[in-house]
């Protein structure tokens, strides 16, 4: 007996379908006959398609055909084109009040109460530096701690890390590029999971620790203190300055102590990298039915990546509670469109190269794929890059499509979470947040087993997308109560702070 390859289609009028297993030419597909090989996560036509006529997938719009396709023929880069086209942005017409459950019928998890009134998963000491001047002197802050031992003493710190960057220098002292830095920094500072922070800087650099300390009132204290190589005396006495005051730091974070707390205290950052034919129906809709029950409990899911939005913002927009909050998110879109263009680029140089080798054509076809990490409730508000996020439900934030640089802007907002789903298989990982990575496809779960911390590839045997999403929901809790990622097992996240540059390095 012959088996038939399964396919997915993914809504009544696509005029394509996906392919789950290898469709060789000749097999029958949907009532179709395949005229060309269609590897596993491409697009096979079932209609015929004149040039110039749209290619339909989710529904919706992903490119257009760029010469004739015949039903059975793979539908790919060679002839499913890029164009821009006019959306019906429908501001606040689909927002719906939220089923937020009593604080009392909420999930729970085990995490830190913060002074600020926050919680934290995590409980970190964090060196910051204030350029890359001073980033090799925190690194080696970092490794001497590591090296004393000294941690072994403290069962309630969960570390201490370098979080170093690339700027600080060179750039203008005012403007959009050091805002955002400043931002970024602050945020990490404050984050949650950071329980104290050591600021290094070299001295003469253009973003200067004062400066910060001035505009955000800070004060030194047991959970916060600065200093500068060169009033230190060099790299020496830096680093003994460094391991001084984080020896002194010690006994007083490792006073916090996991409390149970109510799920809507979880604030999830929600990411995809090396997106594959597949994301689009297992992991991020997956993860959308994870984001719905985190909002029915009261917490928070911020989207990002708007290079990766990018033509489903439209189906972000008629979620808005408020035509403002849409108006917010379209302006930003122009924003990009402006910038790429001045730059002498396009949206469309997304997607990657791995992601068109796992199936995926244009930006449009990524864009609502990676919307449905989003799931399906009220869009609440839309931020700027680092800025804190100050309401619950789901939220966006601007931020570039490159995962590092983007998971950053989220963790300065005030992630305490993350949620990361991968097709090709991405190797990432956050601090002071952890990630949780979540697979496409079954094949990059195995081949990658030590990266991966859910296989939402059993979708396609069969497992519902309602079901995934209580597994990835319940994984969340365990994580945020203390359970280790695969990627902090590996211990990554030091190398994945990367501030947004934006500006001239001079």
């Amino acid at each position: 007996m012959t088996t038939q390859p399964r396919f997915v289609r993914l809504a009544a009028d696509d005029n394509v379908v996906v392919a789950v297993d290898t469709i060789d030419a000749g097999k029958r597909v949907d009532g179709v006959t395949a005229t060309a090989r269609v590897m596993k996560g491409h697009k096979m036509a079932t209609k015929p398609l004149a040039e110039g006529a749209p290619i339909v997938k989710y529904g919706q719009i992903i490119g257009f055909a760029s010469q004739p396709i015949a039903p059975g023929d793979w539908v790919h880069t060679h002839n499913c084109a890029f164009a821009a086209f006019e959306r019906d942005y429908a501001f606040a017409r689909d927002a719906q009040p939220e089923d937020v459950l009593p604080l009392e019928q909420r999930a729970t998890f085990q995490g830190f109460r913060r002074a600020s009134g926050r919680a934290g998963t995590r409980n970190y000491i964090a060196i910051l530096t204030s350029v890359n001047c001073s980033a090799s002197v925190a690194r080696f802050m970092a490794e001497a701690v590591n090296r004393s031992g000294m941690l072994d003493n403290y069962p309630n710190v969960d570390g201490v890390i370098p979080l170093v960057h690339g700027t600080g220098c060179g750039l203008a002292g005012e403007g959009l590029g050091f805002d955002i830095l400043e931002r970024t920094i602050w945020g990490y500072a404050t984050n949650p999971n950071v329980s104290a922070v050591l600021i290094v800087g070299l001295g003469c650099e253009v973003f200067q620790i004062p400066g910060l300390m001035k505009r955000y009132g800070i004060h030194p204290g047991a959970h916060f203190q600065s200093m500068t190589i060169q009033e230190t005396g060099g790299t020496k006495k830096s680093i003994e300055a460094g391991l001084d005051r984080i020896r002194e730091m010690l006994p007083i974070v490792n006073q916090a102590k996991r409390e149970t707390l109510p799920a809507s205290e979880l604030c999830l950052a929600l990411q995809c990298g090396g997106s594959d034919g597949y994301s689009g129906i297992t992991a991020n809709p997956a993860l959308g039915k994870a984001v719905d029950l985190l909002v029915r409990h009261g917490g928070t899911a911020c989207l990002s990546e708007t290079p990766e939005i990018y033509g489903a913002e439209h189906l972000l927009t008629r979620r808005a509670e408020s035509r403002a909050v849409g108006e917010k998110l379209v302006d930003i879109i122009h924003w990009w469109e402006g910038y790429t263009a001045k730059h002498e680029g396009s949206m469309d140089n997304n997607p990657s190269p791995g992601n068109k080798a796992g199936g995926l054509t244009t930006i449009l076809e990524k864009s609502l794929g990676a919307a449905a990490k989003g799931g399906s409730t009220t869009l609440r508000g839309v931020y700027h890059y680092a800025e804190k996020i100050d309401r619950n439900g789901f939220v966006y934030m601007d931020t570039p499509g490159y995962d590092p640089v983007a998971a950053t802007g989220q963790v300065a907002g005030g992630s305490n979470l993350l949620c990361f789903t991968t097709g090709r298989g991405s190797a990432y990982g956050c601090k002071p947040t952890p990630s949780i990575k979540l697979a496409t496809n079954s094949d990059i779960y195995a081949r990658m087993i030590d990266d991966m911390d859910i296989n939402c590839g059993d979708v396609l045997d069969g497992v519902s997308l309602e079901d995934k999403g209580r597994e990835i929901f319940g994984l969340i809790l365990r994580t945020a109560s203390g359970e280790k990622t695969k990627s902090e097992l590996l211990g990554y996240g030091d190398n994945e702070f990367v501030p947004w540059q934006i500006g001239a390095t001079m």
